[in-house]
């Protein structure tokens, strides 16, 4: 038991049971059934939906019968990130937690803690027999991480509750009250490949170490794209003298940041040297340029076999000068809440996924529906001139903030009492499902709330220990205050 002693102890065995549960998104299977297996052997009313969503109802602690129906929400699933030199099967190997100082993080992989923990706090209220509360309902949805599908497949009728807890927020102290709204859009780059001729050299350019990141909460702090970075220097590098690219891989979930890239590119023999002339100079000034930010960023060069086939000139021309244009980051801040990215877009991976095409993966968010499409556009026009097929997804809606929520009201006062200062009453970039409950249930009353969490969607993710205890005080000071 690698949690055992940390506070709140039934919430840390319940995240550390659900760390040995494989858990990926569409792949929630074996965590529904812990959870409907959980709720039968409470002996607690326990339904699933055709979706996988779980919902489980828990009747009021005497004397607090006619308080409303609450419902507390998380997500089974979790993004499935791990270093290269990592080896693990994310279909079959537990995650393996253990406390680091103040902070609990996983060996090499994504912890899981989004939204691990949130469930976590979830089965600790159903298992106890001593927290005050009104009638509860705890729903658990599946697919959040790649494209809300469990949110979206809710029927009017899976829950009573017009009260909603969301347990899927990273910062403690801090409570939200709207997000923004998102949608995918994908690339299929028609490629021409050619054989390589005799006295070609190759060599294999790696770009790693990045923090990568939440592509919504991180978009804003700064942190270097793989993709962008090694595109940058193969731009460069084709301006120069030719070369042909035979591969071409960055990047991996649609909602993280890449964190590393790698391209196998053919050049002349008499090009080597000043090849590697070139790239001592742009890792050296890579260096200097993400010092601050990326501390860990690592370029690195080494000969490669040289392939049989790698993309025609024109080709790798298209592909690079595309993934330049190509916009990433924040587009534009929010005027009605200052300090708040208001439409962001990332440029999230890079694959070679069947032959004679590149496949590349882009997701975009706003609070504002009108410029989540326009910035979608932006990054179709640039990939439709260069002759790509474009489709975008279907996206999800934004959460409009309500400040005067009752709700909200009831989690300030609390927050304050307990811990003598005000909580930061914000929205937040990322996308919550909160969105989609409000077009099933209108007049939903709305918070999302958490504990510390860093590093989110990468191996780096870690949650700080003494946030859970806060953030679990101030949830059952909220249950035990709504009447």
């Amino acid at each position: 038991m690698e949690l055992q002693g940390l506070q709140p102890e039934q919430v840390w065995h319940y995240f550390e049971e659900i760390c040995r549960i494989p858990r990926p998104s569409k792949k929630e299977e074996k965590i529904g059934a812990y959870l409907v297996a959980f709720g039968q052997r409470l002996h607690l009313e326990t339904k699933q939906d055709e979706a996988g969503n779980v919902l489980i109802r828990k009747p009021a602690t005497p004397g607090r019968e006619q308080a409303p129906v609450v419902v507390l929400q998380s997500h089974m699933d979790m993004v499935c990130e791990k270093n290269a030199d990592t080896k693990h099967d994310f279909d079959r190997d537990p995650i393996r937690p253990y406390a680091d100082g103040e902070w609990v993080k996983a060996r090499g992989t994504t912890l899981g803690a989004d939204d691990g923990i949130g469930m976590a706090a979830q089965l600790a209220i159903l298992a106890s027999g001593e927290i005050e509360h009104g009638p509860l309902e705890c729903l658990f949805t599946v697919d959040e991480e790649t494209g809300l599908s469990g949110a979206f497949a809710l029927q009017p009728g899976f829950f009573e509750g017009r009260i909603l807890l969301n347990l899927d927020s990273e910062d403690e102290g801090q409570i939200f009250i709207g997000c923004a709204g998102g949608m995918d859009t994908s690339v299929e780059l028609p490629v021409e490949t050619e054989k390589v001729p005799a006295g070609k050299f190759a060599v294999r350019i790696t770009v790693k170490g990045l923090q990568g990141g939440h592509s919504g909460d991180d978009i804003n702090k700064g942190r270097g794209n793989a993709i962008k970075i090694l595109n940058r220097f193969l731009w460069d590098l084709n301006e120069k003298f030719p070369l042909n690219i035979a591969s071409f891989t960055g990047g991996n979930l649609r909602n993280a940041i890449a964190r590393e890239a790698e391209a196998v590119v053919v050049v002349n023999g008499c090009d080597k040297e000043p090849l590697r002339v070139a790239f001592n100079l742009y890792a050296a000034e890579m260096e200097r340029v993400w010092k601050q930010t990326e501390p860990g960023l690592q370029l690195e060069l080494e000969s490669a076999d040289v392939p049989e086939q790698a993309l025609t000139a024109a080709d790798t021309a298209r592909l690079l000068n595309a993934l330049y244009t190509c916009p990433h980051g924040v587009h534009s801040m929010s005027y009605r809440m200052p300090g708040m990215v208001e439409t962001s877009t990332n440029l999230a991976s890079v694959k070679q996924s069947k032959p004679g095409f590149i496949s590349i993966t882009t997701s975009q968010r706003s609070d504002v529906d009108s410029e989540k499409l326009n910035i979608a556009h932006a990054v179709a026009s640039v990939f439709r001139l260069a002759g790509a097929k474009v489709t975008h997804g279907e996206g999800y809606p934004g959460w409009a903030p309500n400040p005067d929520s009752p709700l909200l009201k009831v989690a300030v006062d609390s927050y304050s009492r307990l811990f003598g200062k005000q909580p930061l009453v914000r929205s937040i970039h990322a996308g919550l499902e909160c969105g989609l409950f409000l077009e099933k249930y209108p007049g939903m009353d709305m918070i999302s709330f958490g504990p510390t969490l860093r590093g989110v969607h990468s191996p780096d993710e870690q949650v700080n220990i003494a946030t859970v205890e806060m953030w679990w005080k101030h949830l059952l000071d909220i249950l035990k205050q709504i009447r």
